[in-house]
C-alpha cells in the first residue's frame, strides 16, 4: 500500500510558522490554535490574518476562554469548509481515504502517543490533544501530523496507540473528527484577503465582551488564591494554563494580528502595542503565581487589576479605527 499524503512536506525539514517563533512571548496557545496556525502556514497562508476571534475572546467565570479558529471564519476567509465527522470504520482508514481525497481531518488524540510532547506527556500520561494528519502508511505504520507548534512523525507502537489497534479501552468513545474540505479552498491576492480579513474583525469587535474580562479574572483570582496555596504546584500548573496562559498567548495573537493589519495601512498599531503588554505582563504574573503556589506571599491580584487596561485601551483604539462605538 502506498504512502497517502495531502501536501509534500517532511518532518525534518518542515519550517514553522513565525506565530511559532523563538523570539515569542507565548509560543503555544492550546492544540487547535496552534494546529491551524501550522495547517494554514503550510497552505501558504499568513496564519495571522485569521485571528480576529481573539478580540472576542471572554473570561468564562472559572478560565479563559479555550479560544479557536471559527469554522465559519475559514469558510470566508479562505474557502475551507470544516465540519464534524462519524470516524465510523476507524480512524486510520478515514484518514487514509480523505487524503486520498485532498482532505484533511482533525482528531483528538492521545499524546501519551505523540512524541513530539517528549518529556511533558508523551508516555508520561494520557491527555487529550488535537492534530490534523498530513501523510499516512498503514503499511509501514507511520503518520505525519500538524500538531502543537509544528509538523511531525510517529511511527510503530505510536500509531498503533493513536489509532486503538492495540490497548483499547473496552466501551472507550470513538474521537471527536471533523473533516476539512478543500475543494473551495481560495488562495486570493492580498487585498481581497485583507477586506475578508477586516470584515472579521468588525463581526468579532461587535461581539467583545461588554465589561472587562481580565478585570473579572482579576476577582476570581481574589477568589482563589487562598485555594491555590494548599494545592500544589500541580494544581498551580492546570490553573494558570486555564487562566493566564490562554489570556496571554491570545493577547499576544491579537497583537499579530495588529501588526499584520498594520503593515496594510490599517492604523492598529496602538492596540497591537497595549494587547503586546498584556501579554508580557500574563507571563510575569504566571511566575509570580508559582510562588505563591509553593507558599510564598504574592500580590497576583493587583498585578492582573493592572494589566486590564491594556485590554481596555486596545478594544478603545479597535472601535476607533474601525468606526464601531
Amino acid at each position: 500500500m502506498a504512502v497517502t499524503r495531502l501536501l509534500p512536506i517532511e518532518a525534518d525539514t518542515y519550517q514553522r510558522s513565525a506565530l511559532h517563533g523563538e523570539d515569542r512571548i507565548w509560543t503555544e496557545t492550546n492544540c487547535y490554535v496552534d494546529l491551524w496556525i501550522e495547517a494554514l502556514h503550510s497552505l501558504g497562508i499568513d496564519p495571522a490574518s485569521g485571528l480576529a476571534f481573539t478580540l472576542s475572546a471572554d473570561f468564562e467565570g472559572d478560565q479563559w476562554q479555550f479560544v479557536k479558529y471559527p469554522t465559519e471564519d475559514l469558510r470566508a476567509l479562505y474557502g475551507l469548509e470544516v465540519s464534524e465527522m462519524n470516524p465510523w470504520r476507524g480512524l486510520e482508514h478515514h484518514v487514509e481515504e480523505q487524503l486520498a481525497l485532498g482532505r484533511w481531518l482533525t482528531a483528538e488524540v492521545d499524546s501519551w502517543y505523540l512524541p513530539d510532547t517528549a518529556g511533558v506527556s508523551y508516555g508520561i500520561e494520557h491527555v487529550k490533544t488535537s492534530i490534523v494528519a498530513n501523510m499516512i502508511d498503514r503499511d509501514a505504520r507511520r503518520l505525519g501530523y500538524f500538531h502543537g507548534a509544528g509538523y511531525y512523525e510517529l511511527e510503530g507502537d505510536d500509531f498503533d496507540g493513536i489509532f486503538w489497534r492495540v490497548g483499547v479501552v473496552p466501551g472507550a468513545l470513538p474521537p471527536y473528527v471533523e473533516l476539512v474540505r478543500m475543494e473551495r479552498f481560495d488562495l486570493v491576492d492580498d487585498d481581497t484577503l485583507t477586506a475578508r480579513a477586516q470584515a472579521t474583525v468588525d463581526d468579532h469587535l461587535g461581539r467583545r465582551p461588554s465589561t472587562n474580562p481580565v478585570q473579572r479574572m482579576a476577582k476570581r483570582f481574589d477568589q482563589d488564591i487562598d485555594w491555590l496555596k494548599c494545592e500544589g504546584m500541580a494544581a498551580f500548573h492546570a490553573y494558570a494554563f486555564a487562566t493566564l496562559r490562554q489570556c496571554g498567548a491570545t493577547a499576544e495573537l491579537a497583537a499579530s494580528l495588529c501588526a499584520w493589519l498594520s503593515a496594510r495601512g490599517h492604523g492598529t498599531a496602538i492596540a497591537g502595542s497595549e494587547f503586546s503588554a498584556l501579554a508580557s505582563g500574563c507571563k510575569s504574573v504566571q511566575f509570580k503565581l508559582a510562588r505563591l503556589a509553593a507558599g510564598r506571599d504574592v500580590d497576583v491580584v493587583g498585578m492582573i487589576e493592572s494589566l486590564a487596561d491594556h485590554w481596555d485601551v486596545a478594544m478603545a483604539a479597535l472601535s476607533d479605527e474601525s468606526g464601531r462605538v
